[in-house]
């Protein structure tokens, strides 16, 4: 499945956020793989984050998310640097955006 996501990004923390992305733990990688995930993408216009993800159960990933030491450091770090906080929590798994369009 795919999954459509917006957050934002505080505008004196752009340059932080990227740094992070750059900076992805291996551990919190493999556990995102693990966890059912085959690609995750994010794009950013201004402080507009949009994301793509494809993996196979958006809400079982989020679940296992949840609960992992890694991931629970990860969303902390994360949400110090977003205006717009997507809820990674398994609750969550509604949050994304819904689709208007596609080609066939």
């Amino acid at each position: 499945m795919r999954v459509a996501l917006h957050t934002t990004v505080r505008a004196d923390r752009v340059a932080e956020y990227e740094q992070a992305h750059r900076e992805v733990p291996a551990e919190l990688v493999a556990a995102i793989r693990a966890a059912g995930a085959h690609r995750w993408t994010i794009w950013r216009s201004g402080t507009d984050l949009f994301h793509l993800l494809e993996c196979e159960d958006y809400a079982r990933l989020l679940a296992e998310l949840d609960r992992l030491p890694v991931n629970i450091a990860w969303q902390t770090r994360m949400g110090e640097l977003l205006d717009v906080v997507h809820d990674y929590s398994a609750e969550g798994a509604g949050a994304s955006l819904p689709v208007v369009w596609e080609l066939p």
